[in-house]
């Protein structure tokens, strides 16, 4: 496990108990001095709550993930805005990630910041201001190669005008891939033959633009709906969709272009591939890339429901990913019988997929037993309601309850740090986060 010790050792900052999960009345510490000191959230010491990531776990997903992937002859640009850690990020990339997906200008700024040079922003810049602050940001990193999405003429006009402003200040800009998004209930081109006329109309862009058409993307989370069948066609169509656009993409630059295909969340990548794997294998000069960024991590919620889903399509990977994140908060009160009073609240934790899961009960450090006779009836800005549904270990005042977590992105970005750690639940690093 070196490379876990070691995932945020170029970080050089302290702590102390101003961060959370920090040991209250402890000295700062330099954030590389963290681990060897024993510390485990489970034993009292650390701060309360806090959010941790099973660093064994974590490497066993990605390794399970990497290894699907080379069979299936596609790439992955996991999607950062998961974690916001250039750790995490830069960890993904060491295992074999192309690159990393962003959300937005800043996020592409931390991980540029950060050491990591191919991004995907998978998004829409916006107008003249998007435009402007993208390509400001881009001029401080010429050797970078970042695709963007676009599904409008006004948002080309808008990066055109704003990589020719930045060119006239003496310094070369990077190429800016625009990748046309395809969509459907959210952004991204609604028709086909508006997708046609966006994409003549980047052709039609000067040579010295520093603009190239490089792709055509789409997000198949967006068209799901409730039933899984209907679910399943609406991806299967767009995806068909994203395949044409390739083809009549590829028939404009000719064949030595190359070109990238990108779709790809964490609970339909498997019709992904399916759809768009020939596709890109024909081709020979097109690069298939997912942007999974939660899958990585899963959950004891959404994704683990979704999982088991594709498990039940035949996909196999499914069942070899587990979830690597916990929430530890402490027993506070226990005024009447039958409720638990934690210290977990809305600013630690996220409901929109679903409340955190009690796993195991701790009492003095030591496994008192399972929790799935608890549950979180609601929450407050720093208390869970914890009622007993069933027999079981009853919790005290003191003890330490785990849990399990649903939709990653939403609970992670609570935590200012995520504790890595080890076979023995020891912390052995600390991992900042940079979500603003």
């Amino acid at each position: 496990m070196t490379t876990n010790v070691t995932l945020a050792d170029d970080w050089t900052g302290w702590i102390d108990d101003r961060w959370r999960g920090f040991p209250t009345g402890y000295a700062p510490l330099p954030i590389a001095q963290i681990a060897g000191r024993g510390w485990r959230p489970q034993d009292g010491q650390m701060a309360l709550p806090l959010l941790s990531l099973d660093l064994t776990t974590f490497d066993l997903n990605i390794e399970a993930v990497m290894r699907y992937l080379a069979t299936e002859g596609a790439l992955i640009a996991p999607h950062a805005k998961t974690p916001m850690s250039v750790a995490i990020a830069r960890r993904l990339e060491e295992a074999g990630a192309w690159g990393a997906t962003v959300a937005d200008a800043r996020q592409a700024s931390v991980m540029l910041e950060g050491g990591l040079s191919r991004l995907i922003l998978a998004n829409q810049v916006g107008g003249r201001g998007g435009a402007s602050r993208l390509a400001a940001l881009l001029w401080h990193h010429p050797l970078a190669e970042v695709h963007v999405f676009v599904d409008s003429v006004e948002g080309v006009d808008a990066l055109a005008a704003a990589w020719q402003a930045e060119s006239t200040r003496g310094k070369g800009m990077p190429p800016l891939g625009l990748i046309i998004e395809l969509g459907g209930g959210r952004a991204g081109v609604r028709d086909d033959q508006s997708a046609l006329d966006l994409m003549e109309r980047i052709l039609a862009l000067p040579p010295d633009s520093g603009l190239r058409l490089s792709g055509v993307a789409g997000y198949e989370g967006a068209v799901v709906v409730a039933d899984a069948k209907e679910s399943r066609d609406r991806v299967d169509a767009l995806m068909l969709r994203m395949a044409a656009l390739h083809a009549a993409m590829r028939d404009r630059v000719g064949p030595a272009a190359p070109l990238i295909l990108t779709a790809g969340g964490s609970l339909w990548f498997d019709r992904v591939l399916a759809n768009l794997g020939p596709a890109a294998a024909a081709d020979g000069r097109t690069r298939l890339i997912l942007r999974s960024g939660a899958l990585f991590f899963s959950d004891h919620g959404v994704y683990k429901r979704g999982l088991a889903a594709m498990e039940a399509r035949g996909i196999g990977l499914a069942g070899r990913i587990a979830p690597a994140l916990r929430l530890w908060a402490e027993v506070l009160s226990t005024p009447e019988p039958g409720l638990i009073i934690c210290g977990l609240g809305m600013r630690d934790a996220a409901s929109d997929q679903g409340v955190p899961m009690p796993l195991r009960i701790w009492r003095d450090g030591q496994e008192l037993g399972a929790g799935d006779h608890l549950l979180i009836e609601k929450f407050n800005d720093q208390h869970a309601f914890v009622r007993v549904t069933g027999d079981g270990p009853a919790p005290a005042i003191g003890d330490v309850i785990e849990f399990g977590l649903s939709h990653p992105c939403t609970n992670i970005d609570r935590h200012q740090l995520i504790w890595g750690l080890d076979e023995q639940q020891r912390v052995i690093c600390v991992l900042p986060t940079s979500f603003g």
